[in-house]
């Protein structure tokens, strides 16, 4: 299901006729990118974010919302979104700006050492510092590869439900064998407000990298007659006038079967793609950005790259390393920030300085 934002804790950008001009934008709002917003924070630096997925929280919220990750330190397991909500939490006193469903286009050096940052929608910002947590790159869909498919994309085929009741009452044929493809299944097939007139599940193996129970409970709704699974891939679409009418179904008996329906829904995962990021000068090595281990800057200074997206030797991807990665960014970044000012490090524990800044007072002890 799709994430909702919590706009308590989310700043979204506001419209704005010039560059909105800012000390750091970081490309990323994943668990890096968020806990990136924190270290600079603690340097009294204001970030904006952009991301390509409509909501926080990147591979974790996207690819595996619900399962658990055990390798955060002093949190024994939670989940992708727990983790997500927690870390949105612990930035809320530096008032982030986030921008949303959009992807950063180009990246151009000013003559002043600034950079002017322009996105897919048209957003254009002003910094002085830019930190790439884009992951493995920005996430896209995987598309299905069927002739005249995209006349149909946005109206009868869909690469993610925005509005369940959009699809309510209607022929569902959902694609995939993962926790999105059964997590809507499970949705539409059962009584409630967005049931659906029939769904029709297809996936190319009898093999599924969905949670187990829902698997389970996806064959309970098949015996029931609530809905149907085949085991096949769709080759061709039935059109008729104009209108998408049904898919033809290639199985593994080699057997071609026509499927009606109205609306077709397609979860085969997300594809990570550099995009643009590999025409902005910087030092890549399979598809990562080379970088320092002292600031984890690029070749260019002034642009940081962290998580997942760099590389160096000894790199592992872990979330853990990219926290680690950030703190060290954010020091290699307030040079450039504040070059008259001298800046120390702090401990959270300990500095009026920093309670201060994250809105907490400083205990008093005996």
């Amino acid at each position: 299901m799709e994430p909702q934002l919590n706009q308590e804790v989310i700043k979204t950008a506001a419209a704005s006729d010039g560059p909105i001009q800012t000390d750091a934008v970081v490309i990323g709002a994943g668990p890096v990118g968020l806990f990136q917003v924190f270290e600079l924070g603690l340097l009294e630096i204001k970030a904006h974010v952009i991301d390509s997925l409509p909501y926080p929280g990147g591979q974790c919220v996207e690819l595996y919302p619900d399962k658990p990750i055990y390798d955060i330190p002093a949190v024994p397991v939670c989940t992708g979104q727990e983790l997500t909500d927690s870390l949105l939490k612990q930035i809320a006193p530096f008032g982030a700006t986030f921008h949303f469903g959009q992807e950063v286009t180009t990246v151009q050096k000013q003559d002043d050492g600034r950079f002017l940052v322009e996105t897919s929608k048209g957003t254009r910002l002003l910094t002085k510092t830019i930190f790439i947590a884009a992951g493995v790159g920005a996430f896209q869909p995987r598309g299905l590869k069927v002739f005249g498919v995209d006349k149909f994309e946005g109206t009868h085929v869909h690469y993610r439900v925005k509005n369940p009741a959009d699809f309510a009452g209607k022929n569902l044929v959902i694609l995939g064998g993962g926790d999105s493809a059964l997590d809507w299944c499970l949705n539409f097939a059962q009584p409630g407000a967005h049931r659906a007139a029939s769904v029709i599940l297809i996936h190319r193996r009898d093999g599924f990298k969905a949670a187990p129970a829902s698997v389970s409970k996806m064959k309970q709704l098949c015996d029931a007659q609530q809905m149907q699974f085949l085991v096949g891939q769709v080759t061709d679409l039935d059109v008729q006038d104009g209108r998408l009418a049904g898919v033809q179904v290639t199985g593994s008996d080699a057997v071609v079967r026509k499927v009606p329906a109205d609306m077709l829904l397609v979860f085969f995962g997300l594809s990570p793609k550099l995009g643009p990021i590999a025409n902005w000068g910087l030092d890549i090595e399979r598809k990562q950005l080379k970088v320092d281990t002292e600031k984890f800057s690029t070749n260019t200074q002034g642009i940081f790259a962290v998580g997942d997206i760099n590389t160096y030797p000894g790199k592992k991807k872990l979330i853990l390393s990219g926290f680690h990665e950030c703190a060290l960014a954010a020091f290699g970044a307030a040079p450039i920030i504040f070059p008259d000012k001298q800046v120390r490090l702090q401990y959270t524990t300990t500095s009026p300085k920093l309670h201060k800044v994250l809105g907490v007072e400083t205990p008093v002890f005996d």
